[in-house]
This record gives structure tokens, C-alpha cells and sequence, in this order.
């Protein structure tokens, strides 16, 4: 069997003084550059990616938004695109002074609509309904809108700036599903290489350390999400992670019960990790070996595919269309991600640290490498679909956004895979009958008998002088004293302890050798390594293609806490044909009170018909006692926001007393608009009052 030597190549001494400090504490010349950049990457990622998008939405509700109804509803209801967890509280209702009406009980009223009753007896004004729940596949999602009974009236509810999912403890829970999927990729993929391409890596500490590291960091992650949980979907609080009464509570929930399963198929991986480095490692029959190689398959395989499903069956998979065929394909997407990421890693680790490394080991994990690109094709192009559903979505949406980045990575990743491909095939052809580490340890040796001829040239007249000097001293007689051969016991003593100090002498000696031939015996093996232009190549392109795989982890991350372009879109379109089936104009009363003695009233504007592209706009500002108000100006502008669109002015024209109107108002596209209107009652006494109201 060939093995692969590395080299690192000739450097100047200015880059051996800039790498000496990374060579004391063991780490590879250009990995601390590598590690820097991408934790720079890595935290400007993350600090873009929050507060986390929901992947439910608000379709629909009764009575609907910024309505004014005659008089007060019994009950309020919300219709979400997706099926979501609620619980009683879920949804509040506020009257103008902010004081809940509603009974506190939610109720499942069927077609992903919920609703919850309201107390008799209500007054007139604007009321806030106000929602936090989980979707389907985990999320929290939250909101609010307002509706008016009689007429609008000024309120005092004032609701949370900080979205659900957000904050502090909203980017904890994100790293810790960050390093939950390092984790289970580190776990399994280098487990799986060890397996099925290097068995002789279970012997090799490195290896074994990387792979207890995945496990640790998984093992970690998992508790710190199930803590997470209740303050993550609910107040965001961190205190409420030590909260038992709610963590109860989660743990009856899908995610927790999915996060319960993953700490429990952990525990088998422990079994597992240890049979692996242990009695696998140490058994030298080929018979039993080939046995426990197929037991620990079947096992790894079954703990492989579980940890797989806990992500599967309470994320993006189980919900939506085809959730019994995303759910296995999903799973396929995560052991494929594992093997050729978490194989990836385990490769770097061993081509860096590794005395050598199998050539048929790097050549089986190639072979292992591109089935799981084909099976990552695959299973994503799927999975695209599922979650896009158009083209539209795909370049017009935050979840396409990212997807498209996503496949980017991945080319790249390809691409740096097929350079390591012909490394691999450079070492297979150059290798000939001699093993790559054979040949190097014969470079090295070459180089050592140079260096030995070179100091030996250099000294041979100095020795040759002292070897002379040596001559002479000897062939001098010596003069023993008489009586100096007298047996003193005094000298019989002093012997005894000149002899036991000398035998502490030599081992302290022997000690010292030892240490010494181990540090000569790492350095030659370095050496060996070092003298390998191949492998120096191919662990440049692997490093390459791991630092990339972490910036594509963290994307895939961010993925799955963005809400799905499919969704977004249906929300959308959802929004737009309620707004269409709206009968008849646009109609707000808005109060105002510009501060002066005559400056308090009302005003009426009405938009017909209220929906995109050309409009009629009419207001009527009203006394108190409900006298038509002349004021001197009214001015009116929209903005769309989440479109960045506007503020669109419109100058009405003065009709008659306390009468404005304006033809031709241009609405270019659906949405939650910001209408701003502006009053002067006199000379310097004016006010702008806003109101948002959905149109189109």
C-alpha cells in the first residue's frame, strides 16, 4: 500500500521568523491566516443574518387590517400560510388604553385559522391585535395589525421594537445550530473516512481527536438549543432558559421532542466512537476485522441516519408540499454534506498532522467525494424547487438570494476538488514501485549525508589537531606517590558516593538522550514529509477547499432560517387578493391636534377605489362637534417601505369648506403604504398624523 509524504517547501528565513510562533504551538503554516479570515467572514455573516426571518405568514385575519367595522366583533381570527403552534396567550387583543379584551383561550378553528374570543361590551376605537407563535417547521414568528370599531381614535399600546428569534439570545440560538451542523458533519464524515477509506486512522491521534471534537461540539450544541428554546420563541429573555416550568413546556413540542431524540442517538455515538478507536483499532485478524467493520457499518449507519432525521422532522422537510418524499431526501442532502465535508476535514487533519497518509485512502475518498456531489445535485435541485417554486422567487426573494450564493460556494468547492483530484492522480502516477514515503525518506537521507560530508571537511583539521595533542599527553609517564595506594576507608566511602552520584549522572543522561531521539525521530519524520512535492500540493488544495466548506456551512445556516421564497411569494399573493376582494373606497379617520386653541379634529380620507394605479382622493376635516373645519392646507404623501418607495406627495385642491380633493393619485404597487397627511390650522400651527393601511 502507497503512502503519501508531505512537503511544505522551501521558505525564506523571513517567513520561517513569521511562522515560528505558529510552528511552537503546532499549527500549520498559513492555517492561522486561513482561520482569521474566515471568522471575519464568518461574523460579518452572522451579524447580517439577524434577526431570523419567519417561514410562516400572516395571509389573512377577521376582521381584516386597518378595517373599520360598525360595531365590535365576538372574536378575532388569523389564517397563517402554514400550520403553527399556538398556545392560550398566543394572540392579545388591546383596546385604545391598552387593556386586553380577549379571553386568553386560542382555539384551532381549521384551514391554518385560529382564533380567540373577545369580551362583550367593548367601546368604540382602534384596537391592536398582537401574535407570537411557532411555525411548522420551528420558527417563531410574530406580528401585529390594528382594526377600528365605530371609528379610528388615537392608542396607546406601544409593542416590543425586537422581533421574536432576534437579540442576544436569537444569534446565540443561530451559532448554536451553526456548530450543531459542524458538529454532526465533523461526527459522522470523519467517522465514515476512518470507516470506509483510512482504517488505519483509527490508530492515528489526530483523527481520533477531530472526530471526539465533532461529537463534543454536537453533544454541546443539542443542549444549549433545547435551554435556548423557550426564551428563543418566547420573551428572549436568557433567564428563561433556567426556567423548568417552560422548558417542560418545550419539551412537548416537536423541536424539543426532536432535540431529546438527537441526545439520545448521541449517546450511541459515543458507543460507537469508541469501539471505532478502540477494540477496531486494536484488532489485527483480518477475519474479525473485516466482521467488526461490517458491524460497526450497520451501526454507524443507523445513528448516522437518525441524527439526520432529528433535523428533518422539525425544520423546512415537514411542512409544505410533498413532506413525506422531502423529509428521506433531506436526510440524503445531510449524510451526503457529511461525508464529503466531514471526510474533507478529516483528510486536511490527517494530511497536516498524519506521519503519512494511504494514497488509496485519498483516492477511495475521491471516489467517496464525488457520489456525495452527485447525491448533493440531486437531492438540492429538489429541495430548490420545493422551497422557490419560480424563478421569480428565486432572484427576488432573501431565501433565493442566499440559495443562488449557496450554489456559488459549491461550485467553487467543485472546482478546488478537481485540482485536489489531480494531485491525487500525480502521486498514483509518479509513485512507480517505490512508495512516495520511501522515496522521500531516501531524498532526505540523501540531503543528511551531504550536510554530514560538508561539517566533517570543514572540522577535519581541528579534530586532527586535537586528536595530536591527545597523542602526546598519553605517551607521558605518570608518577604514582609512594604510599598513594593505600587502602583509606574514608576513600572507600567517598567512592561509594562518587559512584552513586555518577549513576544518577547517567540516567539523568539516559533521560536526556531519550528525549532527544524522540525529537530527532519527529524531526526526521517531518523531514520525510517536508520532501514530498505532491502531497505539499494537495494538502494546499484540501486546506483550500475545507476553509471554503465553512463559509458554505455558514451559509447553509443562514438558509434555514430565512423564510422560503415559496412562502414569501403565497404570503404575498395572499395579501394582494384580500386586498383586491375589498369593497368599495379606502376610508380612514384619522384625529389630529395641532396644539392651538381651534386646532383639535378629525379628518376623512377616502381612496377610490383603493387599489393600485389610478385614484380618486377625497378628505374631509371635521370640528370636534362634527362642523365642516376650513383649514388653510392638506398635505398628503405615500411611502412603501419595505420597498423603499417614496414618500410620493400629493397636493389636494381646496373644493369648499373643509373639503380637499385630488385626482390621478398613483399607487404603483400593493402594499402596507405609510400615508402621512399634514395639517395647518393657522400660520404656524401645524401637525402630521400617519396611518398605515394595506393597498392593492
Amino acid at each position: 500500500m502507497q503512502t503519501i509524504a508531505p512537503r511544505c517547501g522551501a521558505r525564506s528565513g523571513a517567513t520561517r521568523a513569521r511562522s515560528g510562533a505558529a510552528a511552537r504551538f503546532g499549527i500549520p503554516p498559513g492555517v492561522g491566516r486561513l482561520v482569521l479570515v474566515v471568522a471575519v467572514f464568518l461574523g460579518a455573516l452572522f451579524a447580517a443574518a439577524a434577526p431570523v426571518s419567519a417561514h410562516a405568514a400572516l395571509t389573512g385575519s377577521d376582521p381584516k387590517q386597518g378595517a373599520v367595522v360598525d360595531k365590535a366583533p365576538a372574536s378575532v381570527s388569523l389564517t397563517f400560510s402554514e400550520k403553527v403552534a399556538m398556545s392560550d396567550g398566543s394572540v392579545r387583543v388591546l383596546d385604545p388604553a391598552g387593556k386586553r379584551v380577549d379571553t386568553g383561550k386560542t382555539s384551532d378553528l381549521g384551514s391554518n385559522t385560529y382564533g380567540v374570543k373577545l369580551h362583550k361590551g367593548l367601546p368604540d376605537g382602534t384596537f391592536t391585535v398582537a401574535y407570537q407563535v411557532v411555525s411548522a417547521d420551528s420558527h417563531p414568528i410574530s406580528g401585529a395589525f390594528t382594526f377600528s370599531v365605530g371609528a379610528p381614535s388615537d392608542t396607546k399600546v406601544a409593542l416590543p421594537d425586537q422581533e421574536v428569534g432576534g437579540g442576544f439570545v436569537g444569534g446565540l440560538y443561530g451559532f448554536a445550530r451553526y456548530l450543531s451542523y459542524a458538529g454532526f458533519i465533523l461526527v459522522v464524515g470523519g467517522a465514515a473516512f476512518v470507516l470506509g477509506c483510512w482504517p488505519r486512522g483509527a490508530g492515528v491521534r489526530p483523527v481520533q481527536r477531530l472526530v471526539v471534537s465533532g461529537w463534543v461540539t454536537l453533544t454541546a450544541s443539542t443542549l444549549v438549543l433545547l435551554l435556548l428554546r423557550a426564551p428563543y420563541t418566547g420573551s428572549g429573555k436568557l433567564a428563561d432558559a433556567f426556567d423548568m416550568a417552560k422548558l417542560g413546556d418545550v419539551l412537548q413540542t416537536k423541536t424539543g421532542a426532536a432535540l431529546v431524540s438527537r441526545l439520545l442517538l448521541l449517546a450511541a455515538a459515543a458507543l460507537f466512537i469508541a469501539v471505532l478507536f478502540g477494540a477496531y483499532e486494536k484488532r489485527t485478524d483480518p477475519k474479525e476485522r473485516k466482521d467488526l467493520t461490517f458491524g460497526l457499518a450497520i451501526g454507524g449507519g443507523v445513528v448516522a441516519l437518525g441524527l439526520g432525521a432529528t433535523w428533518a422532522m422539525a425544520e423546512h422537510a415537514s411542512t409544505g408540499i410533498q413532506a413525506g418524499l422531502a423529509m428521506p431526501v433531506d436526510i440524503a442532502h445531510l449524510l451526503a454534506v457529511a461525508a464529503w465535508l466531514g471526510g474533507l476535514a478529516a483528510l486536511v487533519v490527517a494530511l497536516y498532522f498524519a506521519p503519512s497518509v494511504d494514497s488509496d485512502a485519498v483516492r477511495r475518498f475521491s471516489r467517496v467525494a464525488f457520489c456525495s456531489v452527485i447525491a448533493l445535485a440531486a437531492t438540492g435541485l429538489y429541495q430548490s424547487w420545493r422551497q422557490v417554486g419560480s424563478w421569480s422567487a428565486l432572484t427576488g426573494t432573501r431565501y433565493g438570494q442566499l440559495l443562488l450564493l449557496k450554489v456559488g460556494l459549491v461550485a467553487v468547492l467543485v472546482g478546488i476538488a478537481w485540482i485536489s483530484r489531480r494531485w491525487t492522480a500525480r502521486i498514483a502516477e509518479q509513485a512507480g514501485d517505490m512508495a512516495p514515503e520511501a522515496a522521500a525518506a531516501a531524498v532526505v537521507e540523501k540531503r543528511a549525508e551531504k550536510r554530514s560530508e560538508k561539517r566533517s571537511e570543514k572540522h577535519a583539521e581541528k579534530h586532527a589537531g586535537k586528536n595530536a595533542v591527545a597523542e602526546r599527553v598519553e605517551k607521558k609517564p605518570v608518577t604514582v606517590p609512594a604510599g598513594a595506594t593505600g587502602a583509606d576507608p574514608k576513600d572507600s566511602k567517598t567512592s561509594k558516593t562518587s559512584k552513586g552520584s555518577q549513576d544518577s549522572k547517567d540516567s539523568t543522561r539516559s533521560a536526556q538522550l531519550a528525549r532527544q531521539r524522540a525529537a530527532m525521530s519527529t524531526a526526521r519524520e517531518k523531514r520525510i514529509r517536508d520532501a514530498d512535492p505532491n502531497r505539499s500540493g494537495l494538502r494546499r488544495s484540501v486546506l483550500a477547499e475545507a476553509g471554503v466548506a465553512v463559509v458554505l456551512l455558514a451559509v447553509t445556516t443562514i438558509l434555514t432560517s430565512t423564510e422560503p421564497g415559496r412562502t414569501e411569494e403565497e404570503a404575498a399573493a395572499s395579501k394582494t387578493a384580500a386586498a383586491a376582494q375589498r369593497s368599495g373606497p379606502l376610508t380612514l379617520k384619522i384625529p389630529f391636534d395641532t396644539g392651538s386653541s381651534d386646532g383639535k379634529g378629525t379628518l376623512q380620507l377616502d381612496l377610490d377605489p383603493g387599489r393600485t394605479g389610478s385614484n380618486d382622493m377625497h378628505i374631509f376635516v371635521k370640528r370636534p362637534n362634527g362642523s365642516a373645519f376650513d383649514i388653510p392646507e392638506v398635505k398628503v404623501s405615500f411611502t412603501l417601505k419595505s420597498k423603499d418607495l417614496g414618500p410620493l406627495p400629493v397636493v389636494p385642491d381646496h373644493i369648499a369648506t373643509g373639503h380637499w380633493s385630488s385626482s390621478g393619485v398613483q399607487i404603483p404597487m400593493a402594499g402596507d403604504w405609510k400615508i402621512a397627511v399634514t395639517v395647518r390650522t393657522s400660520d404656524i400651527d401645524q401637525v402630521t398624523v400617519n396611518k398605515n393601511a394595506q393597498i392593492g
